[in-house]
């Protein structure tokens, strides 16, 4: 997608924000925000005081995305969820990244060209987050498309003394060119120091912590590449990939713009590289917050292809689990701390999902044909839920205080019921949760449903004895009940 910024203004307000369809509250509360570069909490404005444009470092389109690189994906989702809840307009955009080392080796492997190839695993990545429930951005643009504009940024650097064309047709930034580098990843001046000692030029697109060097901005063209090479006044090659993100900022969000997102792997070498190349070219202060999310763990470890746990949406749906039970686990972690995943957890997320269903069933009953949309969701059941995702993107306590909420709702009736339901669904909507329907329990009787629910509010008041009474006439009406950490299964005999 190639239109510019005041372009987009010009469509209206409507693409911003989902509020006019499905909001039904006027929030006034602030939504803060932990930042990476103050190490703060902080509360989240617009610059312009209108709309909140933010920017989230996309998908590198070489193969199918895993569940570690959605837990990213899924939360930026719920960030801005969260700020159209609270009545912001937002300027959401994400890239995708089609050029690089790995795209061009992988699509040299497989015949294609690099635009067939990158196409097809965009396309993959487009459906999963559909899958998962994710809203698309307002803005995604690819890295081919925007070459141009990425030499004119190498230009720009050269002529102002923040880069150099190196014999062979490469072009690097000179990191000693820019004194804060090192300020978002809080690096110290030693540090830096030894980086710069032991590696002089970073040449590839990632590289460690340990190789802290003037990084390439153009790759000369190499015989492996193939034809994938594009002409420039240094000659032919590709840009590299920490200065794709930032020509790509500068033409839709400019040189000063609200939020930077991405996973925390990239806080160092990509997002640092984003900022000192972007305010040595423009000028301005880039992005006002920086918004990290951290590494998703996978029974208890690290995700790896030799241990056969580097899950996709695809593997996951093979073996019985739904996107949105995914989603569930992928929120019920803070995303500043690790999150282990376990095929273990979606079967708890499926219980989650059908008690919240069965709860908003009790309550749509309960308000009957009544309407209200008068209450303001802080005075309703509610009101912690959403003042935990104001706090830090808090998704774990405000899942908690959805089932604490609906449990105190469902004492409610009428018209009461039926703004405590409008509060309900509000949250849901933040959290991007789309509830199973009663489809999948209809062939259990009620009066087994029934038998299930009060054995498990047995066990949970630890009143034993009816909790085994409960279980003993179920399994004497031809079922089997199975706890776990959320709930139960019901299986007939």
């Amino acid at each position: 997608m190639t239109i510019s910024y005041q372009s987009f203004l010009n469509l209206g307000s409507e693409p911003f924000s989902r509020q006019a369809t499905t909001r039904f509250f006027k929030l006034q509360t602030n939504v803060k925000l932990y930042d990476t570069l103050t190490r703060n909490n902080r509360e989240l404005s617009p610059i312009d005081g209108e709309t909140f444009r933010f920017y989230c470092c996309g998908p590198t389109v070489y193969g199918p995305a895993h569940i570690g690189n959605f837990r990213t994906f899924v939360m930026q989702d719920v960030f801005r969820r969260v700020l159209e809840t609270a009545n912001m307009k937002t300027l959401h955009v994400r890239n995708i990244t089609d050029v690089d080392d790995k795209t061009i080796r992988d699509a040299q492997t497989s015949g294609k060209s690099l635009k067939e190839f990158t196409a097809g695993w965009t396309e993959k990545f487009h459906a999963d987050c559909t899958a998962l429930g994710c809203l698309p951005p307002h803005i995604e643009p690819s890295a081919l498309a925007h070459i141009p504009q990425q030499i004119k940024m190498i230009e720009q650097l050269i002529e102002k003394g923040h880069a150099y064309a190196s014999d062979d047709g490469s072009v690097y930034f000179s990191v000693s060119s820019f004194p804060d580098y090192g300020k978002l990843s809080h690096l110290d001046t030693r540090e830096l120091k030894l980086g710069t000692t032991q590696n002089q030029r970073a040449d590839a697109d990632e590289y460690e912590k340990d190789s802290i060097a003037d990084f390439v901005l153009w790759k000369t063209r190499k015989a492996e590449d193939g034809d994938n090479f594009w002409s420039s006044p240094w000659g032919d090659g590709r840009p590299g990939w920490h200065l794709e993100c930032s020509a790509m900022i500068k033409e839709y969000l400019g040189n000063d713009f609200d939020l930077h997102g991405g996973g925390e792997d990239l806080v160092f070498p990509h997002h640092e590289n984003e900022i000192a190349q972007s305010q040595c070219s423009c000028g301005g202060g880039f992005a006002a917050h920086w918004f990290h999310s951290t590494h998703l763990m996978v029974d208890g470890g690290k995700m790896s292809k030799s241990l056969g746990n580097l899950y996709t949406i695809e593997d996951l749906k093979d073996k019985g689990h739904t996107a949105m039970e995914v989603r569930y686990v992928l929120i019920s972690g803070h995303y500043r701390k690790q999150l282990n995943f376990t095929l273990e957890s979606l079967h708890a997320a499926k219980e989650a999902l059908a008690k919240l269903a069965k709860g908003r069933e009790t309550l749509s009953i309960a308000a009957g044909d009544s309407s209200n949309s008068k209450l303001n969701i802080l005075n309703s059941t509610f009101a912690a839920a959403i003042n935990s995702l104001h706090n830090d993107l808090n998704t774990p306590a405000a899942l908690g205080h959805l089932f604490s909420g609906l449990k105190t709702a469902q004492k409610l009736e009428g018209n009461e019921a039926a703004a405590n339901l409008a509060a309900f669904d509000t949250i849901l909507d933040a959290l991007g949760l789309k509830l199973p329907t009663e489809e999948k329990t209809s062939h259990i009787p009620a009066e087994i449903i029934d038998l299930a629910d009060r054995r498990w509010q047995a066990k949970q008041d630890k009143d034993w004895a009816t909790s085994d009474q409960l279980r003993d006439e179920l399994t004497a009406l031809g079922w089997t009940i199975k706890d776990n950490q959320d709930g139960y299964d019901l299986v007939a005999n």
